[in-house]
């Protein structure tokens, strides 16, 4: 029978979180004295409330979390984190639908970066902050945040850490997961930190600088200007950007090892990062050759808006320095098989992830070769270790269900009205917590606030499916879930 009461437990202290997170947007609109002041104070008091419930269900439960409770604590965590985080956006009347403040703040907690607000800009200074908050704590993980700084609540528990990590290979630094997981948001601030300050050296101001870390070393997207980078006009901002963009969606186990182990060589030799570097090279090479060709930009602008758009969705975080949906539709191509790959697994990136890439290749390449030595033992290597045939099997279920979910999203959509091009983009886009979409109707650019209401809940439940990694969402829908035995 499920432990019901550890998670209402657990989601109980979470929400205090939440509800702590929300009080420094207070301390915000007391300094800027902006009309936000009573909304985060109502969506404050209510999280509050919610949170002496819940731990109210949860008195007296016991700490034992199996395999099937870390599933469904992970998944009712992010809906509930993000019902709550909705309330700000609602309750201050700057998105007077429920729908789009909910949508608006999954995006953020999953760190998609898809925006249903027409104008950033005339939003007050917390509400941006709000906005970014949730890409921060949501780029690592929302529980994972908790074993980092609460071990004891949820017992540094493996099955967590498996429900809400990405990718196919759970690498530790540590024996212990609280440490790990301490470390590996140390390398998270410290890149966040790093990135405020040269932004700030780059000629943003000190807000603006703050945002935009978050938002970029959580691969989320949410600016706070309509124009997002290219507001800045600035060589030096976008290559401070690209930069940071490119070593967030590097896996944060490899950064430890190269910056804390001075593991130099066996860095350059992952595979995966490999395959990320060569997406990252072959992409940029391929737009930039596109809008030469087309358009009228010169060399190196050529270049910086290229290698631009390619990190940006390689890495799923979607700012932009450009509108792409102004480029060549060839190009749209090459950024959607960007889009799909995504960064790599341990990172803050979303997509189907460069190591799982190279896992089906070299498992192509092997039956390829089964063809002319059927007798042959050709076990699949990555980074000098063999991945079992049952991880093998898993991979190849994750490709085969994601595909089937972005065509299910596809269908939907044309249903509903979306046209063809759009239809397909926003859903690799929600699958891959990517942001932008390619098209007319709604390019990388604009608000996505046209979309049905009911699409707009499609999408919600997508971006959440993409950010847990399928299976974590999927499995509670099967009936052996909910059977005892």
């Amino acid at each position: 029978m499920l432990n019901l009461k550890i998670i209402y437990k657990i989601i109980g202290q979470l929400l205090y979180i939440e509800a702590f997170m929300m009080v420094t947007c207070i301390v915000m609109t007391c300094y800027y004295g902006e009309d936000d002041f009573m909304g985060f104070i109502f969506s404050t008091i209510t999280t509050v409330v919610a949170a002496l419930v819940f731990r109210y269900l949860g008195k007296n439960a016991k700490n034992s979390l199996g395999r099937r409770e870390a599933y469904l604590l992970v998944t009712a965590v992010w809906l509930v984190f993000s019902f709550f985080g909705a309330l700000p956006f609602y309750i201050t009347g700057y998105l007077p639908h429920f729908t789009d403040a909910y949508f608006e703040t999954m995006s953020g907690f999953t760190t998609t970066g898809a925006s249903v607000i027409e104008s950033v800009e005339r939003l007050p200074h917390a509400l941006k902050f709000w906005r970014s908050l949730t890409h921060w704590i949501g780029g690592l993980g929302i529980v994972f945040f908790t074993i980092a700084i609460i071990p004891s609540l949820v017992g540094g528990n493996m099955r967590v850490f498996s429900a809400e990590a990405t990718g196919p290979i759970r690498a530790k630094m540590h024996p212990r997961l609280k440490t790990t997981a301490k470390w590996i948001w140390s390398i998270y601030g410290v890149l966040t930190i790093a990135c405020a300050g040269c932004f700030f050296i780059a000629g943003m101001n000190v807000f603006d600088s703050v945002n935009y870390s978050m938002a970029i070393t959580a691969t989320g997207g949410f600016a706070t200007h309509d124009a997002s980078a290219g507001y800045f006009h600035s060589a030096a901002i976008d290559y401070t950007a690209i930069a940071f963009m490119f070593l967030s969606g590097i896996s944060f186990t490899l950064l430890y090892a190269l910056f804390f182990k001075g593991k130099v060589k066996s860095f350059f030799k992952n595979s995966e990062l490999r395959l990320y570097i060569s997406l990252v090279v072959i992409a940029t090479a391929a737009i930039m050759y596109f809008l030469l060709r087309s358009t009228d930009y010169s060399f190196h602008d050529a270049f910086r808006k290229s290698l631009f758009q390619v990190v940006s969705f390689i890495t799923t975080t979607g700012v932009f320095n450009d509108d792409a949906g102004k480029w060549p539709h060839i190009t749209w191509v090459i950024l959607s098989v960007c889009m799909f790959f995504g960064g790599c697994a341990g990172s803050t990136s979303g997509g189907f992830k460069c190591v799982r890439g190279v896992i089906v290749l070299k498992v192509l390449l092997n039956e390829l070769k089964h063809v002319l030595h059927p007798h042959a033992i050709l076990p699949v290597r990555v980074n000098d270790r063999i991945i079992p045939y049952g991880a093998q099997v898993s991979v190849l279920i994750f490709l085969v269900l994601y595909v089937m979910l972005c065509l299910l999203s596809y269908f939907i959509m044309i249903l509903s009205g979306v046209d063809s091009t759009n239809s397909i983009t926003i859903a690799l886009s929600c699958a891959s917590n990517v942001g932008p979409t390619l098209g007319l109707e709604i390019g990388p650019t604009m608000s996505w606030t046209i979309l049905p209401d009911i699409v707009k809940w499609i999408l919600s439940i997508l971006m959440l499916i993409g950010r847990l990694e399928i299976i974590t969402v999927v499995v509670l829908f099967t009936s052996s879930f909910w059977k005892d035995n």
